[in-house]
């Protein structure tokens, strides 16, 4: 990490200069990480208190709430932090560890996502044969082959990032660090780097689009051939809020990691979609949508009180 000792921290501009709208932020999101830490932890809770939630559909559904309290976490702190402070620095080490987390977290929930189009597939395509094709051996399997595709990829794209040469007034225009956001930083050659986490990405998120375009394109197949209307209101209900989260998550994803970095509005707005609204957007949308969550809430919360009667 000697290869940039010459500049030891980065500037993060956040969202505004101006104090009064940094007030307004501060509240708008101490209040939205609130709402994620809350509604996230509760379904987790639920998903392990409750014994009627034992599916493979809540199992990755329990390890996408803790990737969103993840997720959040990296970087809402360092935002809420920076909104009610005048230096908005961040030392060089942090942000490379910023970005890491970020890249890694972000690309274990896409793999997710993809992971839970595929257990939709296989609860509507092939519903007597559902117990066999998602064991719980391999819904396990899945869980932690996601993690760790998404954290060597990571690993790579930052361990580049290390050996650049950063200049001496860094200044980042986001709210946090991210990989392509050290580019416009760097003094050496960025060429390998850029080649290398476009790649990356594109190879993930080919990977993710294929397997989610085609275990939907066989649902929707699938749906159509009902000839229950009761039968397909439901197949439809138990992959709408999944189908939501994927079009909010991928969308704003694929756009922030394929434009050019500029610390464009455009631009921060998708990072904040994916890293800070999808995360609280999740429980909200599953528990809404799903009546056996909010059974289990329900449940959980009513147990609480009579506790503390």
């Amino acid at each position: 990490m000697g290869n940039f000792s010459a500049v030891s921290e980065f500037i993060l501009l956040g969202l505004s200069a101006d104090a009064e709208v940094q007030a307004v932020l501060f509240v708008i999101f101490l209040v939205i990480y609130v709402l994620t830490l809350t509604g996230n932890s509760m379904i987790l809770l639920a998903i392990m208190a409750d014994a009627h939630l034992r599916s493979p559909m809540y199992f990755f559904l329990g390890y996408l709430s803790f990737v969103d309290l993840l997720y959040s976490s990296v970087s809402v702190p360092k935002m809420l932090e920076n909104l009610v402070s005048e230096t908005k620095t961040i030392p060089v080490k942090a942000c490379l560890a910023q970005a890491f987390f970020v890249y890694a977290i972000g690309g274990t929930e896409a793999l997710l996502l993809a992971v839970m189009a595929y257990d939709r597939y296989a609860a509507i395509c092939h519903p007597l044969l559902y117990g066999q094709m998602m064991s719980r051996q391999l819904c396990e399997g899945l869980v932690w082959g996601s993690w760790g595709l998404a954290i060597l990829n990571s690993l790579i794209n930052t361990l580049l990032a290390v050996k650049l040469d950063f200049c001496d007034y860094g200044v980042i225009h986001n709210y946090n660090c991210e990989i392509p956001s050290l580019f416009p930083l760097s003094c050496s050659d960025i060429s390998t780097n850029a080649t290398v986490l476009l790649w990356s990405f594109v190879l993930q998120a080919s990977g993710t689009f294929l397997l989610v375009s085609s275990s939907y394109g066989c649902i929707f197949s699938a749906i159509l051939k009902m000839r229950s209307t009761t039968g397909r209101s439901k197949a439809f209900s138990t992959c709408s809020s999944h189908l939501t989260i994927v079009i909010l998550y991928f969308g704003s994803a694929c756009l922030r990691y394929t434009m050019p970095t500029s610390g464009s509005p455009v631009e921060i707005i998708f990072s904040l979609q994916y890293s800070v609204i999808t995360p609280m957007l999740n429980p909200l949308i599953y528990s809404l949508k799903n009546k056996e969550v909010m059974a289990a809430v329900g449940r959980m919360l009513g147990k609480c009180c009579q506790h503390f009667e």
